[in-house]
């Protein structure tokens, strides 16, 4: 019999999924896009997470299953090419964030020892903790587990040390001023700049995945979710407040991708610096550990649910084959891609993904006791935040929304060319 999951312990699950590599990964992106009004962006972000979770706790309390989002997608719309293409995008979507927790790492490394002096730096780190995170899955799933239990504590400890000072440190500090409504961008880059970093919210569907062996879980289910998106959103804004009260625009854009470390600057000088750099590589690798797992679990579940072909639940060195495929695809969008575009098309995933789980959500409403308007008014918000970002970002990114849009259609391709095969053998 598995051990039950505590309340803590939950919870601890949702935030050690959020606060991974995302806040460190995506932090810069956010202020460059929203400027002034970044913590707003991380609130528009945060609602739309928090009425998303309202679905998944009903759904998780309903169809509690270690096959979490994949298995409410195919209670709603049963065993179909359109749910094997959501599962499918659900699969690649974890790689896409893994390759942001990758880049992010690549990103913060060099500047505790750097190798080349070039961008090669980033491609060796990078491709290094993927391959290093990898051997460690196929060695012990205890050891991810252990892993991810320590550095949930580490990067949290940090990241609230960080917060205390910077907000002790913003007394006095002339760029405190770049918070006031002036130095915001216009509401629907606001928005906009929410949805791009609405990855660094999507963790806390991890919480699905362990509901049948949560404690209590009619009470404890929903506690998980609400106290650790709440918590996270908090912890979010008050970052971004510190961030943006700290730095300059224009510096905050030069260190685009390692803005948390150089945030500590002013207040801690190069320990605070490379504090918060020791934090992002912590964060990052437990992160990278964990979405392994879970993306491996994910492509077997799908293969069980016989949306991927079977051979996916076949074992390799005492693991799924879909680690191994995870990883191998990890090491090439991180190494082709740029942060902007991985985050945009992990993004737009996620949203399409809980649109998809809130409208089952809406669907499912009398057999899950629910509310019938909440599921829909989050339902309606994660599309029109997938379309707002499609077309704010094809102006400024239009390789991400390219890529965005050609991997949704490659994984709906993919599951009719299998379903197609299939029927065609028997």
């Amino acid at each position: 019999m598995s051990k039950k999951i505590k309340l803590t312990e939950a919870i601890s699950i949702g935030i050690g999924g959020m606060v991974g590599g995302g806040i460190f990964a995506v932090l810069g992106l956010a202020v460059t896009l929203s400027k002034g009004g970044t913590p707003i962006a991380f609130l528009f972000a945060g609602i739309l997470a928090l009425i998303t979770s309202y679905s998944y706790v009903k759904l998780s309390n309903t169809f509690p299953d270690r096959g979490g989002t994949v298995k409410f997608i195919n209670q709603g719309f049963g065993k179909t090419i359109f749910s094997g293409g959501i599962n499918n995008l659900l699969w690649v979507s974890y790689i896409i964030m893994l390759s942001l927790y990758a880049s992010a790492f690549g990103s913060y490394a060099p500047n505790l020892l750097s190798l080349t002096g070039g961008e090669l730096d980033f491609h060796i780190y990078a491709s290094a903790i993927i391959i290093l995170a990898s051997i460690i899955n196929y060695y012990s799933v205890k050891v991810v587990g252990m892993i991810e239990s320590y550095a949930v504590v580490i990067k949290l400890v940090i990241l609230i040390a960080f917060i205390c000072v910077g907000l002790y440190g913003l007394m006095g500090n002339p760029n405190l001023e770049q918070l006031s409504p002036e130095n915001w961008e216009a509401p629907l880059q606001l928005l906009t700049g929410g949805m791009v970093i609405f990855v660094a919210y999507e963790g806390f569907e991890l919480i699905a995945n362990s509901a049948p062996d949560i404690k209590n879980p009619k009470k404890n289910i929903a506690r998980a979710y609400y106290i650790s998106i709440i918590f996270v959103v908090l912890l979010y804004i008050i970052i971004a407040v510190v961030t943006v009260g700290s730095l300059p625009f224009d510096q905050i854009k030069t260190a685009e991708d390692y803005v948390l470390a150089e945030a500590a600057k002013p207040m801690l000088g190069q320990t605070g610096f490379t504090i918060i750099t020791i934090a992002a590589l912590i964060s990052t690798f437990s992160a990278i550990n964990a979405s392994l797992y879970g993306g491996s679990r994910v492509s077997y579940e799908i293969a069980e649910d016989d949306e991927l072909p079977h051979q996916f639940t076949y074992q390799l060195w005492n693991q799924p084959i879909g680690l191994l495929i995870t990883s191998i695809l990890t090491l090439i969008l991180t190494n082709t891609l740029k942060l902007e575009s991985i985050s945009t098309a992990g993004s737009v995933g996620f949203l399409f993904i809980f649109a998809m789980v809130n409208f089952v959500g809406f669907k499912l409403s009398n057999k899950t006791n629910s509310i019938k308007a909440l599921p829909l008014i989050g339902f309606v918000l994660c599309t029109v935040a997938t379309f707002v970002l499609l077309q704010q970002q094809y102006t400024s990114n239009r390789t991400g929304v390219i890529i965005s849009i050609s991997i949704m259609g490659s994984c709906f391709l993919i599951e009719y060319l299998y379903k197609w095969f299939e029927s065609n053998r028997k």
